[in-house]
C-alpha cells in the first residue's frame, strides 16, 4: 500500500479549529488564542508550552466543537473532495494527522471519505461542558506528528509515505517520510516552503508529484 498522510488545519480545510473555538468565546479570546497558534505554527514556541493553556482559556464545549466542525465542511479546500478520489483511484491510502481535536475534525473527515484520523481527543462533562483532553496524544508536543507516522508505518508497512501540510509540526515529519509536500493556499509559511521537497499552493497539484507505482 502507499500512504498519504494529510494536516487538516488550514490544509483540508482554510479553518484553524482552535482560533474559531475561541473566536465562539468572543474577540478577545480569539486574538489571543490566534496569536498563539500562530507562533506556535510558525515554530516560536514549543507546542506542548500552549497547548494546555490555550483550551484551559477557551474551554470548548461539545456544542462549540459542532458548530467548528461544520464549519471545517464550509470551508473545504476547494479542490480536496477532487484530488482525494483521484489518489484513492491510483491507490493511495488516506489518513488525516492533526494537532487539532478528533471530535471536530470528524464531520470533515466523513465527508472527506477519510476513515483514520490521528489527533487529540477532547474530554466533556455529562453537560457538555469542558473535562479536559489525553494528554498522551502525540500531536499535543513537538514531535508528535513524526512519532504516529512511525507508528502508520510499523503498523502499516507503506511502499511509500507522503505528507501535506502547511506547519512546522508537519515540517518535523520529513524524517519518517519519503515526501513531504508543503501546503501554502492559507497560511505559505517561509521555512515550510524553504525545506519541503515540493510546495504547493492547491492540492491538486499534488498528484503531479506521486507517479502511479508510489515512487516520489
Amino acid at each position: 500500500m502507499k500512504l498519504i498522510v494529510f494536516d487538516c488545519d488550514s490544509t483540508l480545510s482554510k479553518i484553524e479549529g482552535i482560533d474559531e473555538l475561541a473566536r465562539l468565546r468572543g474577540p478577545e479570546t480569539f486574538t489571543e488564542i490566534e496569536n498563539l497558534t500562530t507562533a506556535a505554527m510558525n515554530g516560536e514556541v514549543a507546542i506542548n508550552e500552549i497547548f494546555a493553556r490555550r483550551l484551559d482559556i477557551i474551554q470548548p464545549t461539545q456544542e462549540f466543537c459542532e458548530q467548528v466542525g461544520q464549519l471545517y465542511i464550509e470551508q473545504i479546500e476547494p479542490t480536496a473532495i477532487e484530488t482525494l478520489e483521484k489518489l484513492r483511484q491510483s491507490g493511495w491510502t488516506i489518513t488525516i494527522v492533526s494537532g487539532g481535536f478528533t471530535q471536530v475534525i470528524e464531520p470533515l473527515a466523513k465527508h472527506l471519505g477519510i476513515e483514520r484520523i490521528d489527533a487529540v481527543p477532547l474530554k466533556f462533562n455529562p453537560d457538555g461542558s469542558y473535562a479536559g483532553y489525553d494528554h498522551s496524544a502525540p500531536p499535543t508536543r513537538n514531535g508528535g506528528k513524526p512519532e504516529i507516522i512511525a507508528q502508520l508505518k510499523a503498523e502499516l508497512s507503506p511502499s511509500q509515505v507522503v505528507m501535506v501540510g502547511d506547519g512546522i509540526s508537519d515540517l518535523e515529519t520529513r524524517s519518517e517520510v519519503d515526501t513531504f509536500i508543503g501546503f501554502g493556499r492559507y497560511a505559505d509559511r517561509e521555512k515550510v516552503r524553504a525545506e519541503a521537497d515540493h510546495f504547493v499552493m492547491s492540492l491538486d497539484k499534488v498528484a503531479a508529484f506521486l507517479s502511479p507505482n508510489g515512487t516520489t
